[in-house]
């Protein structure tokens, strides 16, 4: 027995030979009528209606390839293989058959809807208007096409004021735009990857990696995608590895000037800051400061290594004792990354070491809330401990001294104050005045009693409070100062009065 059946359908990907079945016993059998051909093709095309209808996809699809290769010149036949292909998401294919059913008959209304929902799938706002509008010429009141050639509009909308976002570097803007589009354009591969692309700018690298990588699943030679996966490694500061994925972007499109621009400046920062580390390391301070400040131009939308250079400029500005840039440097670092640990510590030193308590703690809590480490928590404690320390009067200060003084240093600090700010050099000066010396001259009296004694010194060094330790805190200026200086009598507050004796030391 033979079976010849009609000639291959048009489709490329779905076309089959012509086949000829034999019956060895009785030889060749005659080609099937048109009517019985029609007949048959229609019963596939009943079988993949069923199976449509149970969304049996798949099946579906087949039975419909078996109608066409018995009948490849029926347009209903490509318009329900397209409508499968859409359910099965494979929008091209899809519209290829809806374009083949419209060739064949071009008052097929539902053929060219279909062709107008690949290309609006597709992101092709322009030619799926074109298809709309053709349904409405042959039937005006259809509201089908009246409905999907507003989102065609809207589609056309969102990718004019995605590029305007763009070009103004409103990428929220142009992410708010493009997930807009996508809700029609599900398949646009250019609006996920814009998409993508400006996640990145923003920071969002997980989120931008994922719509790359979905890409990627379904086309891995999408150039962009590969752009966008480069670009995502590049702002997390794994160079290397974005470098591999900005010349694989080039390879598949050797026009790709994005990537040819994010591959340079890649190459470009990392020989810069690993310059910059090198002189570091190497001590010259003022040429590692000059070489991360040119990294830092390079690229202003790396976020991540530029927050880690303005850290590195912050290290080498507080070797160099530029405390307060070395401050602002951090303070830029953590704006643009507020998780950066490093930087918090760097600004917190340099706070302690510019005596700002207050700051220090916030920011070495902020550290320890963050990470529970006993060297963070020394960290903390230590700045607690000199901001309280801050808030007492500080008697090195008071002597003029630095806290390293020896006992010598103490006292010759002592003499000189004492005498400085004694009232008799200021009897003849204003009350107002009179009263403010005769403070200073307490203050010096205070200072040298607890400095100058070694067991109130350590407790006052150790920043404890020592009225609250019981010591003894009781002291007289004028006591002070006479046993300071020796010799008989002494000076009184209340008289304003001195022996003669003692006046040869304002002499002094």
């Amino acid at each position: 027995m033979m079976r010849v059946h009609a000639s291959a359908s048009v489709s490329a990907h779905h076309s089959k030979m012509a086949t000829v079945d034999y019956d060895a016993a009785a030889g060749p059998e005659m080609e099937l009528s048109d009517e019985e051909m029609e007949r048959e093709a229609e019963g596939y095309k009943e079988q993949g209606n069923a199976f449509y209808i149970k969304k049996e996809y798949s099946e579906a699809f087949n039975y419909y390839t078996k109608a066409i290769d018995v009948c490849p010149k029926n347009a209903s036949y490509y318009g329900n293989r397209a409508a499968t292909l859409m359910m099965l998401s494979r929008y091209r294919e899809a519209l290829e058959d809806s374009q083949q059913a419209v060739r064949l008959d071009d008052t097929f209304v539902r053929g060219h809807l279909r062709e107008g929902k690949c290309h609006l799938s597709l992101g092709n706002a322009m030619a799926a208007s074109r298809c709309f509008q053709k349904v409405l010429e042959l039937e005006p009141d259809n509201s089908q096409a009246q409905q999907e050639l507003k989102n065609a509009e809207s589609i056309l909308e969102y990718e004019r004021m995605a590029e305007i976002g763009f070009d103004k570097r409103d990428f929220r803007m142009v992410v708010f735009c493009m997930d807009r589009a996508l809700e029609s354009a599900s398949a646009c591969h250019r609006f996920k990857v814009l998409k993508a692309e400006c996640l990145a700018l923003l920071g969002r690298y997980p989120e931008a990696q994922s719509v790359a990588s979905d890409i990627l699943r379904m086309d891995a030679t999408n150039g962009d995608a590969l752009y966008v996966r480069g670009l995502c490694l590049y702002y997390e500061d794994c160079i290397d590895k974005a470098v591999q994925f900005f010349i694989q972007a080039l390879r598949m499109a050797p026009d790709h000037e994005k990537a040819r621009l994010a591959c340079r400046n890649a190459k470009a920062l990392k020989a810069k800051k690993e310059e910059g580390n090198r002189a570091f390391k190497e001590g010259n301070f003022e040429e590692a400061y000059d070489l991360y400040s040119e990294a830092l131009t390079i690229d202003p939308n790396n976020i991540k290594t530029n927050a880690k250079l303005y850290c590195n400029r912050a290290t080498v500005g507080s070797k160099l004792k530029k405390l307060e840039q070395a401050i602002e440097d951090c303070t830029k670092a953590i704006k643009l990354d507020e998780s950066y640990i490093k930087a918090y510590l760097r600004r917190a030193q340099c706070y302690m070491d510019t005596e700002q308590y207050e700051e220090a703690v916030r920011d070495y809590e902020k550290v320890y809330q963050t990470e529970k480490t006993k060297e963070h928590k020394h960290l903390l404690k230590t700045a607690q401990l000199e901001l309280k320390k801050s808030k007492r009067k500080d008697y090195y200060k008071v002597l003029g001294v630095d806290k390293s003084a020896t006992e010598d240093e103490i006292k010759k600090a002592y003499r000189k104050r004492a005498l400085m700010h004694h009232p008799d050099r200021h009897s003849g000066a204003s009350a107002e005045v009179q009263k403010e010396e005769e403070k200073k001259f307490k203050e010096v009296g205070e200072a040298f009693t607890v400095l100058s004694d070694p067991k109130k010194k350590s407790r006052y060094d150790s920043g404890h409070d020592l009225e609250d330790d019981d010591m003894n805190m009781d002291f007289d200026a004028n006591n002070i100062f006479k046993a300071f200086f020796g010799g008989p009598g002494g000076f009184s507050f209340e008289g304003r009065s001195c022996r003669l004796a003692h006046l040869k030391v304002f002499s002094v």
